[in-house]
């Protein structure tokens, strides 16, 4: 009788591997995100707008990954999927070396983007697959922790590093970083049946383009919730740096998203075991006060206890909104669908941070960046609400 009641391991060899090798790829995405804007635009002479724009290209690029990705996991294997990606994404890599114009940073941001999307939409399915199913929600809030410790210890190494090395110093970073996980990634055992085309007679008319093949609908509501939630984070990794200096506080800066990383650590595996054992909503919507509280504290700080504060606050909120989002995400959708809704989840978070830095570029040539956080305060507690009609409602219907 007790054996029964055991629960079955998330931390296996196939899951701490993945977990690594997507930690890794995020350290090195974030690493650069948070360093790219304004190296482009002391380099180039440039406005907000196109520095974010060079920011934000990466991430259009993982867009186009994940969006091409979604539709061959099923057919190729998410291992397979996963190898294709990390070879790519050491040669695009190589790119960042390759001195010249803006231009061709801004292909080299477009490409590095798109082996990214496909390197991290593999994982993600991965996750689903090696997670125990009775614990799904739980195993993929503890996989997205992954995503958060890379996305606090890139930025972190990123704003450290950049004052005292050369910018070609943190290519290399990446660069072996790309290696290491390509290498560790070959002794991943996932128990996966690829999926055949079914055979059509030859008088059916087939479709030139289907767009359930790169979409989950199921997914799609979560998807929307993270765009949003995307576009408002892309104003803290794009310009955090920037509102340092505006408020004199950019040695502490770099402390910011350790702090995130902090909270994020303490507050996801309860997350997902909440998940587990009651709904989302139990999760999600203290998420968003946390989120807007950062928020609120960010257009009012002008002290470094303040900062901290937020970036506390940040790991609490938007932390937990990402990894429930995901677990939502593939929780709403088939088994068989868990690759494509993977996909779409971060199809909808990178329209949010790719188009986010551009599109915030034009607000800070005529608001200071504390104003800016404080319309992102205001728009995420309109996102609380839409959360709450597309679906939070239905969990209070059938779950609570």
């Amino acid at each position: 009788m007790a054996q029964s009641t055991l629960k079955s391991p998330i931390w296996t060899k196939s899951f701490n591997i993945n977990f690594l090798t997507n930690f890794l790829v995020y350290l090195c995405m974030y690493l650069l995100i948070v360093i790219i804007a304004s190296y482009t635009k002391s380099t180039y002479n440039v406005s907000d707008s196109v520095a974010g724009l060079v920011s934000g290209l990466f991430i259009i690029g993982s867009l186009i990954g994940r969006f091409a990705t979604g539709k061959y996991v099923n057919k190729i294997g998410p291992k397979r999927i996963l190898l294709i990606g990390l070879i790519l994404l050491i040669i695009t890599q190589l790119f960042y070396f390759i001195e010249g114009s803006i231009t061709i940073l801004m292909i080299t941001r477009i490409l590095n983007g798109i082996a990214t999307g496909v390197t991290t939409t593999a994982t993600g399915t991965i996750a689903a697959y090696v997670t125990p199913a009775e614990r799904k929600s739980e195993g993929i809030s503890l996989f997205s922790l992954s995503l958060v410790i890379g996305a606090a210890i890139g930025p972190f190494f990123g704003l450290l590093l950049i004052g005292a090395f050369p910018i070609s110093f943190l290519f290399t970073i990446c660069l072996l970083c790309g290696i290491v996980s390509l290498l560790i990634s070959f002794f991943i055992n996932i128990q996966f049946d690829i999926t055949q085309p079914a055979k059509t007679p030859s008088t059916t008319p087939k479709k030139a383009f289907d767009i359930n093949n790169y979409i989950a609908k199921e997914a799609i509501p979560v998807a929307i919730i993270m765009m949003i939630a995307g576009l408002s984070y892309s104003s803290i990794l794009t310009f955090l740096q920037f509102f340092a200096e505006e408020i004199n506080l950019v040695t502490l800066s770099s402390y910011f998203f350790i702090f995130y990383a902090i909270a994020s650590l303490i507050t996801r595996p309860v997350a997902g075991r909440l998940m587990d054992d009651k709904n989302e909503n139990v999760v999600v919507y203290p998420a968003f006060i946390f989120l807007i509280l950062t928020y609120f504290v960010l257009s009012i700080t002008d002290t470094g206890w303040m900062l901290i504060v937020a970036g506390l606050l940040l790991g609490a909120g938007y932390g937990n909104i990402s990894s429930s989002m995901q677990a939502i995400a593939i929780k709403v959708s088939p088994p068989a669908k868990y690759g494509i809704a993977t996909s779409t989840y971060f199809i909808g978070l990178d329209l949010g941070l790719g188009f986010g830095p551009y599109v915030l570029g034009f607000i800070t040539s005529t608001l200071s960046y504390g104003q800016l956080y404080g319309i992102m305060a205001i728009m995420i507690i309109f996102t609380t609400f839409l959360y709450f009609f597309v679906h939070g409602r239905k969990v209070k219907r059938s779950q609570l």
